[in-house]
């Protein structure tokens, strides 16, 4: 009787190793770190919803939109994104103050998304410090590629001076003695774009006026009739949205049709063409590494038709032809791509790893031959673009896609 007892005692206590030991190695398969768990993944973002760059609030909200839906279908991996994003009005300081919140206070997993090349510039060392992750910053600043110095950030755009140095491919085939003046934003974005055009263009001599603005001020108008009095044939707008609109306006409203060149992050047909005044932007070039949600050729386009399906249920009140919008969708989807691929190792260290790690990863809402591509020595994840105009009420593509890394 006794024996039988023991018996019973000892194999009870082996189930119940076993079930231990079983239960240990499924919790030792799964890595945390702060702002992971079995049932949640908290994500830190900034962006302008308010101020003189508010017309990228749209980033924010279609993110925020890509987050809702990956819930609705039952989230990453069993897990939820709780998706906190902040509005800094452009204003690096406000950035410091709500990166500092999301880290110490919302004790995100990481960053994602932080709007502007001066906000992420303010933010960038405190993050690194902290060894937090400064994912896919919606900037294409060439300093988001320093992965030696800066190894918590990571870039998603293509580089300022990439796209910079297409544009000066094509004036040196098209117009190779036309008198250039560029127009700047006054920081590192501005002066990013400057420097790609000057390499591109190695000879500076046909640079007849480099015109820098802040941006606070109210209008660009007093720059556009400075850099008209330089007589060029060819104007370079390195441009947020708001001065971009306001400077091709003035530009109509002095009838004065020189070549002119907007920046991809002002090419927004919704947030920039159409206030200008669709009459006063045709014949502008920018270029693309998206697709144009109101170019009619992606009328039937299935990835274009998953962001027209996304707009349409959580964020009706955007218009689908809005290219911020379709920049937030784009970023937040390769986002969703590394999460998946972090499995049950939500650490900081893994989801650098992961997103360090994309091979041609290609997306809906890029053009056709762009596909994203980082490695652990080069986290730009993308180098081409292709030129476009705007005709009519739409831009239309040209050319074959370009690459604009450094020779």
């Amino acid at each position: 009787m006794t024996t039988a007892l023991t018996r019973r005692a000892v194999s009870s206590l082996l189930g119940l190793t076993l079930v231990g030991v079983a239960a240990g190695s499924a919790i030792a398969d799964k890595k945390y770190d702060t702002g992971a768990s079995d049932t949640e993944i908290r994500i830190g973002n900034i962006v302008p919803y308010s101020g003189p760059a508010s017309a990228y609030g749209s980033v924010g909200k279609a993110m925020t939109a890509v987050f809702k839906k990956v819930n609705d279908d039952g989230g990453i991996n069993g897990r939820k994104i709780n998706f906190i994003s902040y509005d800094d009005a452009y204003s690096p300081p406000k950035t410091v103050e709500q990166a500092r919140k999301l880290v110490e206070s919302d004790e995100v997993l990481f960053l994602f998304g932080v709007l502007g090349t001066a906000p992420n510039t303010a933010i960038q060392k405190y993050l690194n410090s902290k060894k937090v992750p400064q994912l896919f910053v919606a900037t294409g600043a060439t300093k988001w590629n320093e992965p030696k110095t800066f190894p918590w950030t990571m870039g998603w755009l293509p580089s300022y001076q990439s796209e910079a140095r297409i544009y000066a491919k094509y004036l040196t085939a098209q117009q190779p003695t036309g008198k250039i003046a560029v127009l700047y934003q006054n920081d590192d974005m501005g002066k990013d774009y400057l420097k790609g055009l000057k390499d591109g263009l190695g000879d500076t001599s046909r640079l007849v006026l480099e015109e820098s603005y802040e941006i606070a001020e109210p209008t660009v108008e007093s720059h556009i009739v400075k850099m008209k009095s330089a007589n060029p044939d060819i104007v370079v707008l390195f441009t947020t949205p708001k001065s971009g609109a306001q400077a091709i306006k003035k530009l109509g409203e002095m009838s004065w049709k020189p070549l002119t060149i907007i920046s991809n992050v002002s090419a927004s047909t919704a947030a920039v063409m159409r206030p200008a005044g669709v009459e006063n932007s045709q014949g502008v070039i920018s270029a693309a590494y998206a697709k144009d949600a109101s170019d009619p050729q992606w009328a039937n386009d299935p990835g274009l038709g998953a962001f027209r399906e996304l707009l349409a249920k959580y964020l009706p009140e955007i218009n689908p032809v809005d290219s911020s919008a379709l920049t937030g969708y784009n970023i937040a989807t390769t986002m969703v791509e590394v999460l998946k691929r972090c499995g049950d190792e939500l650490t900081r260290a893994n989801v650098m790893k992961q997103a360090a790690s994309l091979r041609q990863f290609p997306q809906g809402g890029l053009l056709p031959g762009i596909t994203l591509t980082t490695g652990p020595e080069d986290f730009q994840p993308i180098e081409q673009l292709q030129l476009m105009q705007f005709k009519g009420e739409r831009w239309q593509l040209f050319g074959e896609v370009m690459n604009g890394e450094p020779k």
